[in-house]
């Protein structure tokens, strides 16, 4: 049974790699095409419904930022690896009532998008002695379901972040539309990260693009991609 599990375990790793190293190719295209160095951009593996295994096999081949959606599944993944030196982002639209969870273990949430999550992301960091990055979601549709702020109301989210007690303003972050050309939203999103870096000039993060729209996202400038299913494959429906 252990060489079975060696091999599955070896087959996967070497999947894993020949990803990344597609991934990588990737970024390194649209950088080149932009004008922009690879090493400007982070990159987050988001390991929604794949085991905690794989999380370690990504460490293991050098990848130091993983991305999780979902409180319920993110908190026993984080606490399953916990000596592994990464930084954890929560990426999924989130409600007050799991902020204390989260603060527990992301080092960046992705998903701020109202004062009341403020509030309780700040509560629960003070209560905890962490200091998470806060990025703001930035709505770049008109779909409530998929969260985010108004662009207008960025400023005010931001100064409220940066006010509160036990939190960094990081950023910003967005969904490009779906069924649309992305660049537009992104160029749209580079506007409101230049008005907020402006004004806060150490939140530089923008968080924008994923598996099928990377590339748009880089040459709209973004720091951050959050690379999934070109990475990790098809999306399981149970995690092991």
């Amino acid at each position: 049974m252990s060489d079975v599990r060696t091999t599955e375990r070896d087959r996967r790793k070497r999947e894993l790699a020949a990803n990344l190293t597609s991934v990588r190719r990737r970024i390194e295209t649209a950088c080149a095409a932009a004008g922009r160095d690879a090493t400007q951009i982070t990159m987050i593996a988001v390991t929604k419904t794949f085991p905690a295994s794989d999380v370690r096999l990504l460490a293991e081949l050098g990848v130091a930022d993983i991305g999780e959606n979902r409180d319920k599944e993110a908190a026993p993944k984080a606490a399953a690896c916990t000596d592994l030196a990464l930084t954890w982002h929560f990426v999924g639209q989130l409600q007050t009532n799991k902020a204390r969870s989260v603060v527990a273990y992301a080092d960046v949430v992705h998903s701020v998008d109202r004062p009341r999550l403020v509030t309780a992301l700040s509560a629960a960091a003070v209560r905890a002695g962490r200091v998470p990055r806060c990025l703001i979601q930035v709505a770049l549709d008109d779909d409530p379901s998929r969260g985010g702020a108004r662009a207008a109301d960025v400023p005010a989210l931001a100064a409220r972040i940066a006010a509160a007690d036990g939190l960094e303003l990081g950023g910003v972050m967005a969904v490009a539309p779906l069924g649309e050309d992305p660049a537009p939203a992104f160029a749209i999103l580079a506007d409101v990260a230049a008005s907020l870096c402006a004004e806060h000039p150490a939140a530089t993060i923008i968080s924008a693009g994923m598996s099928g729209d990377l590339e748009q996202a880089i040459a709209c400038g973004a720091t951050h991609v959050r690379v999934g299913t070109a990475l990790l494959g098809g999306r399981r429906a149970i995690v092991r």
